[in-house]
């Protein structure tokens, strides 16, 4: 009777304790998305690029959410960013086809990172997640540009010939949307991914200890 008493007590504290941990992950998926939205919102213009394509650094917290509490939690991030920023702007006349490509390209990227990382638990493992997130990153974005991100953005903007006056006004040589695409927005892809990567790396130490001391992420999360 006592050692079932016992088994049946150390049983309800392993439901509490992971509940705990579960709720403690809601939390903190919550305040990283909160963060995410934030640097998200604060997009802007790059040099040497059409004034649509704008520059962000919010795929450095969906990293650090996958490399702290799973791919999912990365990807949840992305998720939840989008649609309070879908809530906050509202939808337009594209019915919100760049949160849709933002999230299947920062959810790919983060899942990517967060799958090696949780293999290979480690600053290398860290390193080498952040640089084929980033790989798959700028080629993902490639297909889903051309055939469903600029075709919807033709139509509400005047077709594609009022999209390609703005890159041709960059450079004259552009011909079509595909060159465009891989003269343009596929460097800026390998850029904003290296950059978000190299950013994540560097912060994810001094950040971690942080959220370590307010009690808010797990011991065992290190680089």
């Amino acid at each position: 009777m006592a050692t079932t008493t016992k088994q049946e007590n150390i049983t309800k504290g392993e439901r509490l304790g992971g509940r705990k941990i579960s709720t403690k992950k809601m939390i903190t998926t919550a305040m990283l998305s909160t963060v995410a939205y934030v640097v998200f919102y604060f997009d802007f213009p790059v040099p040497l690029m059409p004034s649509f394509i704008k520059m962000d650094f919010s795929n450095v917290i969906s990293l650090f959410a996958a490399f702290t509490m799973g791919p999912a939690a990365g990807a949840a991030v992305c998720l939840i960013k989008n649609i309070v920023e879908l809530i906050t702007k509202g939808f337009g006349t594209t019915m919100g086809i760049g949160n849709i490509f933002d999230f299947v390209t920062s959810a790919t990227f983060a899942i990517t990172a967060g799958i090696i990382y949780r293999k290979n638990h480690t600053k290398k493992g860290a390193v080498i997640g952040c640089c084929a997130g980033t790989v798959v990153f700028t080629l993902i974005s490639l297909p889903l540009n051309y055939f469903m991100v600029y075709p919807i953005y033709a139509t509400a903007f005047g077709g594609m010939e009022a999209i390609l006056s703005a890159y041709r006004a960059i450079n004259a040589n552009v011909e079509g949307l595909f060159g465009a695409l891989c003269m343009f927005n596929l460097p800026f892809t390998l850029i904003k991914g290296i950059l978000c990567a190299g950013l994540t790396i560097l912060i994810y130490k001094p950040l971690i200890t942080i959220l370590r001391k307010a009690h808010i992420v797990d011991q065992s999360n290190s680089i």
